[in-house]
């Protein structure tokens, strides 16, 4: 703990003899250590502790005893006051209760699944259990008109970032992929923010963005299922990060969305397999119930990012049928996914990303084929990935190899027969946009049935060929470093040479080098061993580098980077690969070394 901190304890322990003061470390835009005082009754109070005890007390009137909320940051009481009223978490408590023995369950099933595969050294496959799935005639329920042409979604967009948020509001776009997940931090002013920004579009609040029934269409991304809430306990347990945040958003935003025939509209993340789906289902199906929506209302994009899902993707469909917005397919998350499942197994060695991996390797390309047949055989859209790439200035010499670069790309995807695709820059709209009406003008290419597509799970687990580059070793630990920095500073993106990085790349850049390290490869320009020394080593040498930039002009802005390179080398020395890089964050001591 710093100094200061320290100080401001003992001040308010003088002020307060009766009390027992302690610092509790949560993750914040600032790195701040948060003052909680425990008070002689033994419950724990924030500095900022009136709203919490205004929530209580409602909660309490109604009957509700077993719920506690954190108290709101300095100057977000408004917001808290809008968001956390006490219907608000009432119904998401009631949704937790209902609903987290289950989503217990679904995370132990994921551990037993990962150990039978390792101890039985197996591989997934298609199931017997489900060949009536893959092999009957069944659509899913069509989208309504709104979503029936999705051609260019904006990714990342967090709407904690106002002035992010309401340029997408403005944007050309399709739809916007409103993010509470890989391009987001989830702190507890970023989820406030975020929600309150959405309640004031939502609602009609801001006067110069179109309304929700002219703007892009918000396809809400709650967190994934490996995240928690820090801020929100039921029964004294945390929430699930997921149902927090897909509580407030259906409770919040459902009926009006649904009134402007925008809504309720989401993207889903991170599934490992059919029976992931299967709750989901329940819940949006308990959710319609209990807010008197029509069956049926809500409409889910999933997020094929785990490749133990690409082998259920008909059975994902079946799951959601009546909510079923369709597939999506990435490349990171996907790619990343591969050594969290198998990295320990050298067969699995995934080369340089950078040089060796992208959509038109035969597993990658293999997977999109699969997602564009099983969606338009079951009556929904198959969209692809995000390009992260950022469009310079049209003076600046590299603008048009960027849009040429990006062109070439979703051509293919295009010619593929996806329906849409991601961007992160606005400044690519247009021009995708104009790929579709010359390629693919009609709202969608559910005529393109890709019968010729036949993939077999070598075809899925075929891994690429290829080395480790010295420059692709360098980049993998920038990102990962970076991307844990930026957390400290309370976002879940930034730039990076020219592009958008977020949790999926940060993924597949750490768990590459894990990878590297552990199956001790060798770089092809000179033979070199990878090794964690050699890692560590390039460590130093970038944070020296980055020391050199007026990024890092200040002493706290320097110590967090020197302590996100800490946890970087903490998490490529793991014995055992830590799952998710945001969970490990979220979760484990080592993210609140950043809070001292």
């Amino acid at each position: 703990m710093s100094t200061k901190a320290a100080r401001r304890l003992l001040r308010l322990q003088s002020h307060l003899p009766n009390t027992n003061i302690t610092a509790r470390h949560r993750p914040s835009e600032t790195a701040s250590v948060e003052l909680c005082v425990t008070v002689a009754d033994g419950t724990t109070r924030g500095e900022n502790v009136g709203q919490a005890d205004e929530l209580a007390s409602s909660l309490k009137r109604l009957g509700i005893t077993d719920v506690e909320v954190r108290a709101p940051p300095t100057g977000l009481e408004n917001e808290y006051r809008t968001i956390l009223t006490a219907d608000a978490v009432t119904f998401v408590a009631d949704l937790v209760r209902h609903f987290n023995s289950d989503v217990q369950k679904m995370l132990t099933a994921r551990v037993v699944r990962k150990a039978e595969l390792d101890t039985r050294g197996s591989l997934p496959d298609f199931s017997e259990d489900t060949i009536h799935i893959r092999e009957s005639s069944w659509t899913v329920r069509p989208v309504p008109p709104r979503l029936q042409n999705r051609h260019i979604d904006l990714g990342d967009v967090s709407p904690s970032n106002q002035e992010h948020f309401l340029k997408a509001l403005k944007s050309k776009a399709q739809c916007i992929q409103v993010d509470f997940d890989d391009g987001h931090c989830p702190t507890w002013r970023n989820q406030l923010c975020g929600m309150y920004h959405i309640h004031r579009f939502v609602h009609g609040r801001y006067q110069d963005v179109p309304a929700p029934r002219q703007a892009p269409v918000l396809m809400l991304r709650p967190r994934a299922w490996n995240m928690v809430d820090h801020t929100m306990m039921v029964h004294g347990i945390e929430v699930p990060g997921p149902l927090w945040d897909f509580g407030l958003m259906i409770y919040h935003f459902g009926k009006v969305l649904l009134q402007c025939e925008s809504g309720p509209f989401f993207y889903l993340s991170k599934l490992e397999g059919y029976k992931e789906a299967r709750l989901w289902n329940e819940i949006f199906v308990w959710s319609e119930q209990r807010l008197g929506l029509p069956h049926g209302c809500m409409k889910a994009c999933v997020l094929i990012e785990n490749l133990l899902s690409s082998f259920e993707m008909h059975e994902i469909l079946y799951e959601l049928r009546d909510h079923s917005a369709g597939l999506n397919c990435g490349i990171w998350d996907y790619s990343a996914s591969f050594i969290n499942k198998f990295g320990h197994r050298a067969d699995f060695l995934l080369p340089d990303r950078n040089k060796y991996v992208n959509m038109e390797k035969h597993f990658l390309k293999s997977y999109m084929d699969l997602v564009i047949q099983t969606c338009h055989k079951r009556g929904c859209h198959a969209t692809g990935g995000m390009s992260a790439l950022l469009v310079p200035d049209k003076n600046l010499s590299n603008y048009h190899d960027v849009i040429q670069k990006t062109t070439s790309a979703k051509l293919k995807e295009i010619q593929a027969g996806v329906d849409g695709f991601l961007v992160y820059d606005d400044k690519l709209i247009e021009p995708m946009q104009k790929l579709f009406e010359e390629y693919a003008p009609s709202d969608n290419q559910y005529n393109i049935k890709r019968l010729d597509v036949q993939v077999t799970p070598k075809d899925l687990l075929l891994m690429p060929k290829g080395g480790v580059t010295f420059e692709g070793l360098k980049h993998n630990i920038a990102v990962g470093i970076l991307f844990i920095d930026a957390w400290f500073h309370g976002k879940g993106h930034f730039f990076y040479k020219g592009a958008v990085e977020d949790s999926a790349t940060a993924e597949i850049s750490r768990s590459q080098v894990w990878q590297w390290i552990r199956h001790q490869a060798r770089l092809e320009d000179d033979g070199k061993l990878i090794t964690y020394q050699l890692v560590a080593d390039l460590v130093v040498v970038f944070i020296n580098s980055q020391m050199q930039t007026s990024n890092y002009a200040t002493l706290a802005d320097r110590k967090h980077l020197r302590t996100a390179s800490e946890i970087f080398l903490e998490i490529v020395a793991k014995r055992d690969f830590p799952e998710f890089i945001t969970t490990y964050l979220n979760l484990e001591h080592a993210f609140l070394k950043g809070m001292h």
